[in-house]
């Protein structure tokens, strides 16, 4: 069972960003089933996950209790399963844990409370499943679960290299120079947008497609590419101005 968290700790949705690390694999071959099933308590934050994703054509079923959990993983066979582990119902260690057996291959992405992310860990299955600390920032919630669904059914390389930038995508670790990177999932997930096209010029409009699924201003997308430029180097990304960003090696 997982540790007891304070009361009104499932609807503290909000804007800060999480320092869970990434491990989502991307994979330019998209699943033929991108079914997520959303299992966040009813808050203008899941809404927004929601629209986000049906927007880009991804099918989403929303469900707020653990009963409606376990029903929808027999009955619709999703890509995906994004578990809060403070929903109404059973326990939801349980719930994780009857998701696990009778969904064996699909991965799970929990949300917990800091004080409950010890507890989670125990639970997971290695590099299949993921979490995500609660307060999160949707945009992050959001880029987790598009970079989830191209994963595919087989990935066999999981480490990509440009020049002396190494991702790990398995680990979600990233290197420079043989030196560690900690980034931060909007971070990582811009990475990989960028990474998609080495040495090739990626427009704003396109990345923010990729890191935030809607329409974002284009200082947005230069405020986080002077953060990723801080951590691994302000010469691996190229400005091509009125054009976009390149990912140099």
């Amino acid at each position: 069972m997982l540790p007891a968290a304070p009361p009104g700790g499932a609807s503290s949705y909000t804007s800060t960003a999480a320092s869970a690390r990434v491990s989502v694999p991307p994979n330019t071959m998209p699943l033929t089933n991108n079914h997520v099933l959303l299992a966040l308590p009813p808050t203008a934050a899941s809404a927004s996950v929601l629209r986000s994703l049906r927007s880009e054509g991804v099918s989403v079923s929303p469900v707020s209790d653990g009963i409606g959990v376990l029903d929808a993983v027999r009955t619709r066979d999703p890509a995906l399963v994004v578990l809060d582990v403070e929903l109404p119902g059973p326990d939801q260690a349980a719930v994780l844990a009857a998701v696990q057996n009778e969904a064996p291959n699909v991965p799970v992405i929990a949300v917990t409370p800091r004080e409950r992310r010890l507890g989670l860990l125990g639970l997971l299955r290695g590099d299949r499943d993921d979490f995500l600390v609660r307060p999160f920032a949707v945009d992050e919630l959001a880029a987790r679960i598009r970079l989830r669904l191209r994963l595919g059914p087989a990935v066999e390389n999981t480490v990509l290299r440009h020049g002396e930038l190494v991702v790990d995508t398995e680990f979600g670790d990233v290197s420079v120079d043989g030196q560690s990177v900690s980034l931060s999932p909007t971070e990582y997930a811009l990475l990989m947008a960028l990474i998609a096209e080495p040495g090739e010029v990626v427009p704003p409009h396109r990345l923010a497609r990729e890191v935030w699924s809607e329409p974002a201003s284009p200082n947005l997308v230069q405020v986080y590419i002077s953060y990723l430029r801080r951590k691994i180097g302000a010469e691996r990304i190229r400005t091509v101005r009125g054009e976009g960003y390149v990912l140099e090696a």
